[in-house]
């Protein structure tokens, strides 16, 4: 993955409003790390699936101006926690390759071949790495049964996302697994939780979020670890609808990837947007009191 030490950092919409926890964790886990995050200066949504299905080029030209607005600041890589995003980004780089003119046209001037997009999970599995987590844990989760959830963007389509397997990622798995978590074979691990049908049809994100908590919970999972705004939405704030519809309780926190590395680190809770989850993390998370990190 072609990086300079300095990564610029477009955080998107959804994580200025309702995963605002997901914009802070992953700054704190980032510079706890020592990776340098520099925020696009002006950067602009990046028209999500909207703009995509009424003209791909509109979409590509959206996106692709934050990448120009990377080249422009001299930053090869672009990285996004937002699956959504980096879909838009990863797309405005394939209508680069395959017609540079097009979009060089659109968007005022060429993008550069060297500028390309990786999400948080990408950045941290490969700039970092589970080795150098482990040595940096702080807070062990000790065992703590959790299911990793990638949903169905992060990772698909593969000619798209060229990170991990489509269907059966293990990054994620391996993260959890260096900072003490007892990772579950979770096989809905990259099935749809409703996503923005949220918005028009919530009896779909309420079965779809449902049928993934209780596959959790079958499997004795304390919490489900996700890397998108959506997903976490959907199964934690509307985890009591689906507990109502299907006559149970599950009580399972859902918790962002950057929250339990950097809870495992030693950052504080203030730090990571604990006190925004709406099924509460309280009792799951490991002994508030850091150690040292380990030096073996």
């Amino acid at each position: 993955m072609p990086m300079n030490d300095r990564v610029a950092y477009y955080p998107g919409c959804s994580l200025e409003g309702l995963a605002v926890e997901y914009d802070v964790s992953t700054r704190a886990v980032c510079r706890a790390l020592g990776l340098s995050l520099v925020e696009l200066n002006d950067w602009n949504c990046c028209g999500s699936s909207p703009a995509s299905l009424y003209d791909p080029m509109l979409s590509a030209t959206l996106a692709g101006r934050n990448l120009l607005l990377a080249q422009e600041a001299r930053l090869d890589t672009v990285m996004t926690p937002c699956p959504g995003c980096l879909k838009a980004l990863k797309g405005a780089i394939k209508t680069r390759d395959a017609h540079p003119q097009a979009l060089a046209q659109a968007l005022g001037r060429p993008l550069s071949e060297r500028v390309h997009a990786v999400s948080v999970l990408q950045l941290l599995y490969e700039k970092v790495g589970p080795g150098a987590l482990a040595q940096a844990v702080r807070r062990s989760f000790d065992g703590l049964p959790v299911v990793p959830y990638y949903g169905c963007l992060l990772t698909r389509p593969q000619a798209v996302a060229g990170f991990d397997d489509p269907e059966n990622p293990v990054s994620m798995d391996r993260l959890l697994e260096a900072v003490g978590c007892a990772v579950a074979d979770f096989p809905f691990k990259t099935e749809c939780c409703g996503a923005t049908s949220a918005m028009t049809r919530s009896d779909i994100v309420v079965r779809l979020s449902g049928r993934l908590l209780d596959m959790a919970r079958r499997l004795g999972a304390r919490a489900i670890i996700v890397a998108c705004p959506l997903c976490q939405q959907n199964l934690d704030l509307r985890q009591a609808q689906a507990e109502k519809a299907m006559g149970t309780r599950f009580g399972i926190p859902v918790f962002y990837l950057t929250q339990v590395i950097g809870w495992a680190v030693g950052l504080p809770a203030q730090d990571l947007g604990l006190d925004k989850l709406i099924v509460p993390g309280k009792g799951v998370l490991p002994d508030p009191e850091p150690t040292e990190p380990s030096e073996s």
